[in-house]
């Protein structure tokens, strides 16, 4: 029997990612711990699933609650960050490279957004990742408003976001609960 988390979790799902059920290869593959281990989570089996890193970066350190409406919340077409998806009628395929949308959150939280045009609408995992890491790092400075936000992300130089994947950024992070924004364009954060 395998002794490594990792290698236990990969076997004893076949494989397969927890969340997409698409194979997954060691090298892109994490544990994501159900409860997480900042929320007082064990490191046990019983807590513990093997997924995406990218998945695994998008759920972070939400309660349990928040991780089961993100997945609730695909109306049972999952689709993963990585751009697998697990749908009865259609094959599992990876497309690496590319993030999905993964809910469709009210358009309202985003007011005088342009909307986000299906061209524009991927955008790597990595640049997902590198915003959730950024953020993290500002700390207390992170911008409060979302105007300060969005000029936050289209300044982030090495990501060369356009307007449109800056939204479609903005609505990621909301969708899988890293940000929300209030009424008066107050983000809150929960990195």
């Amino acid at each position: 029997m395998p002794t490594k988390p990792l290698d236990r979790l990969m076997f004893a799902q076949g494989g397969l990612c927890f969340f997409c059920s698409a194979a997954l290869p060691k090298s892109e593959a994490s544990v994501e711990h159900l409860v997480a281990s900042s929320r007082a989570g064990s490191n046990s089996d019983d807590n513990c699933v093997a997924c995406c890193k990218a998945m695994n970066a998008l759920l972070g350190s939400m309660s349990l609650k928040e991780k089961i409406k993100v997945v609730l919340n695909q109306k049972g077409q999952f689709k993963c960050p990585n751009g697998t998806s697990n749908h009865p009628s259609k094959p599992t395929a990876k497309q690496p490279g590319k993030v999905k949308l993964v809910v469709d959150p009210p358009k309202a939280k985003l007011p005088k957004a342009a909307p986000v045009h299906a061209s524009h609408s991927e955008v790597s995992p990595e640049i997902i990742i590198k915003v959730i890491e950024n953020l993290r790092s500002r700390g207390n400075a992170r911008p409060k408003h979302l105007s300060s936000l969005r000029a936050t992300l289209a300044a982030l130089a090495s990501l060369k976001l356009t307007p449109s994947q800056v939204v479609y950024v903005l609505e990621q992070l909301q969708a899988v609960g890293k940000i929300s924004i209030g009424s008066d364009e107050i983000v809150t954060y929960k990195l």
